[in-house]
């Protein structure tokens, strides 16, 4: 079996506080998504782990939001090269502790959350919700992280 090349640029040096191992966890977590949801062979990505005033600035450039948000994915159209995800440390670490949650597990289900993105599932209505919430989960599981929707908080889910 062929590795995924999975490329992590930390921009935002906060994140550099979760650990020589975060960044191993990173890339099993992108690449157990490859393995979970699609058939095909290897695909590479890309995530940044940047600040809230990038994701900002992504997010007010690519969605027209004015506000920072958790995570962001920009698909390529090359088959191989799937795409981009970008992580704020800011709003990772705050959802993360308004949900009584470690910012590492917290960030690895936002990796995955991406990356199904990138593979083209989407949470805009119930009936996807239905569908990428459970893959997610599953995926997650084999990380061995809880289910972040077993207990929904008021907190914001992924975008």
């Amino acid at each position: 079996m062929s590795v995924s090349p999975i490329t992590v640029i930390i921009e935002e040096p906060l994140w550099r506080g979760e650990g020589r191992g975060f960044v191993t966890d990173l890339r099993r977590a992108v690449r157990s998504t490859f393995e979970h949801a699609q058939n095909g062979g290897p695909r590479r990505a890309t995530v940044l782990l940047a600040s809230d005033a990038r994701l900002e600035t992504l997010n007010r450039g690519y969605r027209g939001k004015t506000q920072p948000t958790n995570v962001l994915s920009f698909a390529s159209a090359d088959s191989a090269y799937l795409g981009d995800i970008a992580i704020a440390y800011g709003v990772t670490a705050r959802e993360a502790r308004d949900s009584a949650k470690s910012i590492h597990d917290h960030a690895l289900h936002l990796a995955v959350h991406g990356t199904l993105h990138l593979l083209g599932y989407d949470h805009e209505t119930a009936r996807e919700a239905r569908v990428m919430e459970p893959l997610e989960t599953a995926i997650l599981a084999r990380l061995g992280i809880a289910d972040p929707y077993a207990a929904r908080p008021q907190a914001a889910t992924p975008n």
